[in-house]
């Protein structure tokens, strides 16, 4: 209530129907008929009876209520200590500690009314409670300023003549008074200036009047130093404690940079407010935001600045500087705060400040170890209280290496570091530390753990880049620089190979170089680690210049684009090598690229999955970076005979469907995400495990709140006859969409491990109040279809353990059965009795085979599996699976590291987080198997974390951990091959048969749509429908947007159920047969007819009177020949006639 400075508010109870003003209590606490009267008493009277002049009862003032019928309270009103003493209330607080002013509403007798009653109540306070919001509005409002700069004075007070409560302005110096209508005298006063009385003001009914005050400073600040930019600097031995002068004039201009003023130690809450200031102060060029937090709960500041903050621009090189690694070395902390102060003082005036802010997006974190710094003392010369963070770790011990294991856990520091590395991509960077005077480049560490030079493939571009540091530091470059401390050190130039120097495995700069594809060097800054305040302008008149020359290293070496040739986008991930030097970059989301070379002609390649690699001779000089670009070819190793090429080129010509191969191609790429969880109108955490009642009447209160959205429904109940629950989110739930891709979340196989059913939960709340507030939500949700199942194994849930985190309490079933081993792993055994639970989800969900991707929420460690759980079953799809793992895996602050660092394996190591089943955990009978292999669907299975059961207390922080993961496999569920399959006519084809890489099957749905994920890359798909020709079509992949395919079938296939050769093949063979057999009977007959004309010749010639009858019984023989061969010993004589006839 303070934080906010609430003006007015009304606290609903119920009981009685009146509305009750301060103040509750007296100081008699008498229990009845005390009135006890607030300096504001005309003023709560008048809101009481706002509120109470609406009401249709509690204007009577007679509530009637059982029991109580001859209470009365006149207007509906009554004080509150007068009605009853009540110790300690609410509205009370709110007067007398704040500027709210709150009264306390009785709405009904009843104090829990039935559900039908609730209309009335409405249409009986509706009226009222908007009443009383306008009564916001009313008194006295304005600002109290400096009558010389015209700044708002935060805290000022504001006193009413004649009434004893005041109240404080705003940090604008903004304020509102209640009054009721009336003249009043005000007086604004606030120490160091001098109080202004206003009189005979006049507060009118309606809308507050606005008075505003200047206020006269009672001593006058000191004019500005003119001389501070104009005379020159002191020699560096001779510098005091004063603001830092500027350089003397340059030949060629009259422009002098701004120099910081802002010399002192900054403890976190002096530095923090530093931030802000200078992020509020310079909004067109600055963007601060956190990383994550310390063990104590302290942000990780990070100060962007570019003149583009917040946005990657494609092509422009990403740059940050470190400090305060060590906490209790702070000259690092102090100079990028400085830092911070002189870019942006000197932005739009100084030409060097000013193009390498608009050419280089620079991010400065002043404290990697915000807690240590907070133990840590001035004037520590070479002591370590306050090195390590607040487990007592050393941060730049805590790195994954790369000769030694590192047996430390993962410090949050690091973490978080860690995955900001991985989610910006950096070029160039710089620790900086004390106790010495030094650069210090990779390696840091060697195979024999001892001090020697050890080199990294790019040694000589890590020496160029330490000596512009050490160049431009005068003391430095000498390279002798503790003497009194270290008499016997020498570094030439001021320069050092890490290792060389000694040992540090662990270290943050080999992990930046090895892991990323940024490269590092660590600056030590000075040999007294904690100086006095007094010394820090010595510091930054020695390190300036450095400083700003290293950021220009960024721009060295070349740069440029890797493009499609068909589409001119760039490729993601794509790999610039250079001949003998062992250390590829990568690209980033518009395929632009940085590689730091030293001057010097190089053989550069480019090379991307699915394309034809490019190379090309380059040379690089030293006056700067060189553009080059790569468009690379698509891989189409000759298309056999008979095969189509398809690329993955969606169907843009619809408005729509173009903006949204946009979105999703924008959320792809690095910090997408980030995005949109930043312009969501409101994130929600988890603070509470809900257990079954609670879960269901959540997941109902979200299908009554947004029933445009959702559907919920039952798969079936628990042993315990509990319902397992399915929501859908949807902008059509109730609706078939068969041409949008399906993803189902699943949580709570094993009842022991919650944390999954709570993630899903906020899933679904985040999504659903974001639905039509949030642009890139709501078309997720208007283009897909989610399903979540929160809990499966509800009654495991009722019984397992908060802070369990090894029980296995609730991880089986009521029957005691693990649920993840009751999904059949061979259809044949489908009839034997499964459990209920199992069961429903099979049935209802599984087995419908409409979804493109089943994410699945477990507990126990930290990684992601993929299928299959079953040891001997081979993997078709291994890349696609692995690839859908990794995703998750990435989008993760931690999990991707490999390292889940349990407690009961904390040696474990997982690369890339993302590890096969069977090679994790084999067991047989799993949900993820039977998905792919019966339902269809790639499924994954996630380990939330490494504790079963965590204290509620960390779900907040595991929600922002999965959050965006979870959100990643909302887009990638749009990505991969969707298509429709036809018939030359148009027709539709459904159940037809889409075989992908000649192994994995899906099947098309209504309406001839298919969806299928595929790893990024070229595929081969072959579509088979019964009565039509097979078709072959191949499809390249990409990794940020979705690849369509339109497949018409020639011609049918089969003839009455017969294939086509199979039937010409017979067709011809009996036609033959069937001529050859007319010829033989043509042929028969013909001899027959023969013998007969030859004897009727031979009668002619000798009985001429017989000839009549004789040509009668030739032609009877005729017949009766044909009859006999066709003829059944059946037929009538019809019969036979019409055989003959046809």
């Amino acid at each position: 209530m303070r934080r906010n400075r609430f003006l007015l508010s009304g606290n609903l109870h119920g009981g009685s129907v009146v509305a009750s003003y301060p103040y509750d209590d007296s100081p008699t606490h008498r229990p009845t008929g005390v009135y006890s009267k607030s300096a504001d008493d005309e003023v709560f009277k008048y809101l009481a009876k706002a509120y109470a002049s609406h009401h249709p009862i509690m204007r009577t003032g007679k509530p009637n209520c059982p029991g109580e019928e001859g209470e009365t309270f006149p207007d509906g009103i009554t004080n509150g200590a007068q009605w009853y003493d009540v110790e300690g209330g609410m509205q009370d607080y709110n007067y007398v500690w704040a500027n709210c002013f709150e009264i306390t509403l009785e709405l009904s007798c009843c104090k829990y009314p039935l559900t039908s009653e609730l209309p009335k109540e409405w249409a009986n306070n509706r009226e009222s409670l908007l009443a009383f919001i306008e009564k916001v509005h009313i008194g006295v409002k304005g600002f109290v300023r400096d009558a010389v700069t015209g700044a708002g004075l935060d805290n000022a007070t504001i006193a009413v003549a004649g009434i004893a409560h005041n109240i404080t302005a705003g940090k604008f110096g903004d304020y509102h008074r209640l009054l009721v209508p009336g003249t009043y005298n005000l007086t604004a006063f606030v120490m160091g200036y001098t109080p202004v009385t206003k009189e005979n003001i006049e507060v009118k009914e309606g809308d507050a009047t606005e008075v505003n005050f200047s206020l006269q400073p009672t001593v006058m600040p000191p004019a500005p130093n003119v001389t501070q930019l104009t005379a020159a600097p002191a020699p560096v031995t001779a510098i005091t404690p004063t603001p830092v002068q500027a350089e003397p004039p340059n030949p060629t201009s009259v422009h002098q940079p701004i120099q910081p003023v802002d010399f002192r130690h900054h403890h976190f809450s002096d530095m923090e407010i530093f931030l802000r200031r200078y992020a509020n102060e310079y909004p067109n060029i600055t963007r601060l935001y956190s990383v994550g937090k310390s063990v104590e709960l302290r942000e990780l500041y990070v100060m962007e600045i570019s003149d583009n903050p917040g946005v990657h621009e494609a092509g422009e090189p990403e740059f940050k500087y470190i400090g305060n690694m060590h906490g209790n070395e702070v000259v690092g902390r102090e100079l990028l705060l400085n830092l911070i102060e002189y870019l942006c003082k000197n932005f739009g005036t100084d030409p060097e400040v000013t193009d390498l802010v608009q050419s280089t997006r620079i991010h400065i974190m002043p404290s990697m170890n915000p807690d240590g710094y907070e133990k840590s003392q001035e004037g520590d010369k070479g002591g370590t209280v306050g090195r390590n963070n607040s487990n007592n770790y050393d941060l730049n011990r805590n790195f994954p290496d790369q000769f030694v294991h590192v047996t430390d856990p993962p410090q949050p520091e690091t973490r978080a570091v860690m995955a900001w590395l991985k989610s910006y991509p950096f070029v160039l960077s710089a620790n900086l530390h004390g106790g010495s005077l030094v650069v210090n480049y990779p390696f840091d560490d060697d195979e024999q753990g001892v001090a020697i030079y050890s080199k990294s493939p790019d040694d000589a571009v890590f020496q160029k880049l330490a000596l512009a540091y050490s160049k431009e530091n005068a003391k430095m470059y000498q390279g002798s620089p503790c003497k009194d401390m270290y008499p016997s050190e020498y570094f030439p130039h001021g320069i050092t190979n890490g290792a060389q120097w000694y040992n540090v495995p662990g270290g943050m700069q080999d992990w930046n170089y090895l892991h990323t594809n940024c490269f590092e060097v660590t600056i030590e800054l000075g040999c007294v680690k904690y100086p006095k305040a007094e010394e820090l302008p010595k510091y930054w008149a020695q390190n300036r210049r450095s400083l700003l020359q290293f950021m220009k290293q960024v721009h060295q070496g070349v740069w440029g684009f890797v493009l499609d040739a068909v589409d001119k986008r760039g490729i993601l991930n794509a790999t610039i090598s250079v001949a003998n030097i062992d250390h590829p970059v990568t690209t980033y989301k518009d395929g632009d690229f940085w590689r730091l070379l030293v001057p010097g002609m190089y053989r550069i390649t480019a090379s991307a999955r699915g394309y034809d690699p490019l190379t090309k001779l380059v040379e690089v000089d030293s006056k700067g970076g060189v553009q080059v670009n790569f468009t690379l070819s698509r891989t189409d190793s000759k298309v056999e005979e008979g095969k189509v090429l398809v690329l993955n080129t969606p169907d843009t010509s619809n408005p729509n469907e173009k903006e949204f191969e946009t979105l999703i191609k924008d959320l792809s790429a690095e910090n997408g995400l980030e995005r949109l969880l930043l312009t969501s109108s409101r994130d929600v955490a988890p603070y509470r495990y809900r257990p079954y009642k609670d879960l269901s009447e959540f997941l109902r209160g979200l299908n009554l709140n947004y029933p445009h959205i959702t559907n919920l429904t039952s798969l079936g109940q628990s042993v315990e006859f509990r319902q397992i629950w399915s929501l859908e989110i949807s902008n059509k739930p109730n609706e078939s969409e068969p041409e949008e891709p399906k993803i189902r979340f699943v949580a709570g196989i094993h009842g022991n491990a919650p944390v999954g059913t709570e993630l899903l939960l906020t899933l679904a709340e985040f999504l659903c109040m974001n639905y039509k507030k949030n642009a890139a939500v709501t078309k997720l949700i208007d283009r897909t279809r989610i399903t979540i199942v929160p809990s499966l194994n509800p009654d495991g849930r009722e019984i397992a353990q908060e802070r369990g985190c090894t029980s296995k309490i609730g991880q089986t079933n009521a029957h005691g059965r693990d649920l993840d081993t009751d999904f059949t792993s061979n259809y044949t055994q489908y009839s034997v009795a499964r459990e209920p639970e199992t069961k429903a989800i099979m049935e209802n969900l599984i087995l419908k085979q409409d979804f493109s991707l089943s994410v699945a929420l477990d507990g126990g460690s930290l990684l992601v599996t993929y299928p299959y759980d079953k040891p001997t079953q081979s993997v078709g799809n291994k890349e696609t699976l692995k690839h859908l793992a990794s995703l998750y895996a990435n989008n993760h602050p931690v999990m991707h590291l490999g390292q889940p660092g349990c407690p009961n394996k904390s040696d474990e190591n997982i690369p890339g987080g993302v590890i096969r089943g069977s090679e994790w955990h084999s067991h047989l009978g799993s949900m993820k198997d039977f998905s792919v292999t019966f339902g269809h669907c790639p499924e994954i299975t996630v380990y939330t974390g490494c504790c079963f059961f965590p204290s509620a207390g960390q779900l907040p922080g595991l929600w922002a951990d999965h959050r965006k993961s979870l959100l990643s496999m909302l887009v990638e569920v749009h990505k991969g091959v969707h298509g429709i399959v036809q018939d030359k006519s148009g027709r539709a084809i459904s159940k037809a048969a889409i075989v992908l890489n000649e192994g994995l099957r899906v099947y098309t749905k209504e309406g001839g749509y298919f969806h299928v994920l595929l790893a990024p890359g070229f595929h081969s798909i072959d579509a088979i429908a019964s009565g039509y020709q097979q078709k072959h079509v191949k499809v390249f992949v990409r990794d940020d947007a979705p690849s369509s395919v339109f497949i018409v079938f020639d011609t049918e296939n089969r003839i009455f159920g017969l294939p086509r050769e199979l039937v010409v093949t017979v067709a011809g063979a009996s036609m033959s047969a069937l001529v050859l057999t007319a010829c033989i009977i043509w042929c028969v007959c013909s001899i027959k007819s023969n013998r007969h004309k030859d004897g009727f010749h031979r009668l002619r010639q000798h009985h001429d009177d017989y000839e009549d009858e004789i040509r009668m019984m030739s032609t009877g023989s005729k017949k009766s020949l044909l009859s006999h061969e066709f003829q059944d010993e059946t037929d009538t004589e019809e019969e036979t006639l019409y055989s003959s006839k046809h």
